[in-house]
């Protein structure tokens, strides 16, 4: 790169808000050239990309690239690129507002699930008057496969809920509120309980597909699911299977595998299936814009980050 030239940052982004993204970090960051993926003529110029599912190898064509950061809190979409240059440092993007909206999404549809609303909706639409008596929270057990910052922040809300919470996780974890199991050994006993599973684990080679009919059998009968982690985390066909055959109550899906959802995929009009369009905790520019502008000063000064990811982890 020119010495006499501004260090760059290229955004990759495939949706209608990537000019505002871009707008938005040149703001924060008005010593680097920020560009949008098509209007990068001098690759050799970009240090630093900010992106959201980049097609594979298109970061290899920058050169000098010194770290890339994830718009969101999984790096999955980046280590699927099997040209993904080596050595790179990756660095996800949380925050508080990222925590929050998770909080609200889990804790919505977990009451909805709870409440049994799908029922009274439905009683609406057909004029009947549904009177049901639905048990306390506290005789209701949700419990939250993943441990992390949003696992961690959903547990905690539950709990003040009055709901009886367990974690499960990779390794051991300590929550106020609730009852944490760890590994593939007390798999089991987490799921024994479990009436509504809630899937915000990162997306791994040992996480991929775990939501399937071996998972769904060691759940009490009628228990229902939601999935706010990963597509993949999921086995569709076995879903729609422990939904006929009464193991699984309901799904409320809010990740695919394939995004959009497919006009003629049978999940849009299951009875038993609610979905969502990936908006559990979807971030904005302004909020992941300062977060991002933030761990990238960071990495400039040599400053801890603590949101670098483990490629070997995989988050």
């Amino acid at each position: 790169m020119d010495s006499t030239q501004s260090p760059a940052l290229v955004l990759y982004l495939n949706t209608e808000r990537a000019q505002w993204w871009k707008d938005h970090l040149q703001h924060l960051l008005p010593d680097i050239e920020c560009r949008l993926r098509d209007t990068n003529d001098n690759p050799a110029d970009v240090l630093y990309a900010v992106v959201w599912r980049p097609p594979e190898g298109w970061l290899k064509q920058f050169v000098n690239l010194r770290c890339i950061f994830s718009i969101g809190a999984g790096i999955d979409h980046i280590l699927e690129d099997r040209e993904l240059p080596p050595e790179i440092p990756i660095v996800r993007t949380t925050g508080a507002d990222l925590t929050q909206r998770m909080r609200e999404y889990v804790c919505l549809h977990a009451l909805r699930l709870h409440r049994r609303s799908m029922e009274t909706e439905a009683a609406q639409r057909e004029r009947r008057w549904f009177n049901q008596i639905i048990p306390v929270a506290s005789e209701r057990t949700v419990g939250i496969m993943g441990l992390g910052n949003l696992g961690t922040a959903c547990a905690t809300a539950l709990a003040s809920l009055g709901f009886n919470v367990a974690g499960w996780a990779r390794s051991a974890r300590n929550i106020d509120g609730a009852s944490c199991y760890a590994g593939d050994a007390e798999l089991p006993a987490f799921l024994a309980t479990t009436d509504i599973l809630v899937c915000l684990l990162p997306l791994t080679p040992a996480t991929e597909s775990i939501l399937c009919s071996a998972l769904f059998r060691q759940l009490p009968t009628g228990a229902a699911i939601i999935n706010a982690g990963r597509g993949a985390h999921l086995v569709e066909e076995d879903l729609l299977a422990a939904l006929e055959s009464g193991q699984l109550s309901h799904a409320t899906l809010d990740v695919f595998r394939q995004e959009p959802l497919p006009d003629n995929h049978p999940f849009w009009l299951h009875k038993k299936i609610t979905v969502t369009p990936h908006v559990a905790s979807m971030i904005d520019p302004e909020s992941g814009g300062k977060e991002i502008a933030a761990n990238l000063k960071r990495f400039i000064n040599g400053e801890q980050i603590d949101d670098l990811a483990s490629r070997e982890d995989g988050y």
